[in-house]
């Protein structure tokens, strides 16, 4: 069973829909309490670092997301889901994250040419070994929708990166933990092959 942490962030149910289209169950869950024990767990996420931290915590789903990953359960994160994992990001401030990657979320800087947010279709090379790009074609075209983006400090957690006036960090991985900056559930054919290896490890 694959678990969408509903916490009030997020495009849930187009996540849902996509696993759902590719033949997996997969449910939304609001409560942590309802967690069951070797779920796949995928963390979307829209809006604000700020307020999505606040209601991670308000909801009381830091615990069992932090959990969930140091038991090396596979995990997914979408966008803000993966920006969430950072250790701070300075969003309309400081504010800290679940610090399970160390290292920042900044802004896109200004370049000349460029629009902020970054926002369409852009080409994604990867580490051909990461099972989450098994079968997918290297330089795909995947769907994105952020003004920031991570910067990890450990290079060894970057699994695909990006271009946008500069590479920037378009996936991670640690052990079976995955997260993207893209949006897999709108990248069409290559985002549901993405979602299919994920559901299939």
């Amino acid at each position: 069973m694959i678990t969408i942490v509903d916490y009030g962030m997020g495009n849930l149910r187009s996540v849902q829909k996509a696993f759902e289209s590719l033949g997996f169950q997969a449910r939304i869950c609001a409560r942590p309490a309802d967690l069951k024990p070797g779920e796949k767990l995928v963390l979307p996420g829209v809006g604000a670092f700020r307020d999505a931290i606040a209601e991670l915590r308000r909801q009381d789903w830091v615990g069992p997301i932090l959990d969930h990953l140091a038991a090396d359960r596979p995990f997914l994160g979408i966008c803000l889901g993966l920006q969430l994992l950072l250790e701070v990001s300075h969003e309309d401030g400081d504010w800290e994250g679940l610090g399970v990657i160390p290292g920042e979320v900044v802004r896109f800087a200004d370049t000349p040419g460029l629009k902020v947010p970054h926002m369409g279709w852009n080409e994604v090379q990867f580490r051909p070994a990461c099972p989450l790009f098994a079968g997918i074609p290297q330089g795909s075209h995947f769907y994105f929708v952020h003004s920031y983006h991570v910067v990890p400090r450990e290079g060894d957690v970057v699994v695909a990166t990006s271009d946008y006036g500069g590479a920037f960090t378009a996936a991670v991985q640690r052990g079976r933990m995955f997260a993207t900056q893209f949006h897999p559930e709108k990248s069409q054919a290559v985002g549901l092959k993405l979602l299919r290896n994920f559901a299939e490890l």
